[in-house]
């Protein structure tokens, strides 16, 4: 019996890694540190949401933006949107200032309750891991600040947004109830 339990045992620890590794997309299964303390976070916890992913910076002309990343956020979260920043001093060097700069920013302007994580680079050839396969599932990189990818409960990216698109679009929140409703359906 006791050959058993630890083989049992042994197999269980084996397998639970795959377990893990399934049931996160690939474009999900990268960690980065969360903008206000710097603590590591799985993208893999937001599996199965539908997730709009931004690229932010504190000094653009599309900074405003922040006011309507917020409202679709706080409008559709119950529903399973999840929107995620990702700062970046890539374009016009409009985001210079630290995390904590950053998140301080974020909080006392535009009060961010969304994930906001570290800054990053997300184009050219040192773009972040999530970027590049963002870039290459949509065919679009980030030309500038604020551009957007929404991605499905599957974790495939479904579309890109360039900068001037605002938050709210209709093209946008259309396209966030359609990726949201497909969950409901697929489940019935």
């Amino acid at each position: 019996m006791k050959f058993f339990s630890a083989t049992c045992l042994l197999f269980c620890f084996w397998m639970y890694p795959a377990v893990g590794h399934a049931s996160c997309p690939e474009l999900l299964n990268h960690e980065f540190s969360r903008l206000q303390d710097e603590q590591p976070q799985n993208l893999c916890q937001y599996a199965g949401k539908v997730i709009l992913v931004v690229n932010t910076a504190s000094y653009c002309g599309y900074t405003s933006q922040y006011d309507g990343l917020e409202k679709i956020y706080s409008q559709y979260k119950s529903a399973g949107l999840v929107v995620l920043g990702f700062p970046s001093n890539d374009f016009g060097s409009q985001e210079p200032g630290n995390n904590k700069q950053i998140a301080d920013f974020c909080k006392n302007t535009f009060d961010v309750k969304f994930p906001m994580f570290s800054k990053t680079v997300v184009s050219g050839a040192k773009a972040n891991p999530m970027f590049q396969k963002l870039t290459q599932q949509t065919g679009g990189a980030p030309r500038w600040n604020f551009h957007k990818y929404l991605i499905g409960r599957d974790g495939k990216a479904v579309a890109q947004y360039n900068s001037s698109v605002e938050p709210t679009d209709i093209r946008i929140t259309n396209d966030i109830k359609t990726a949201l409703a497909r969950q409901i359906k697929e489940t019935q």
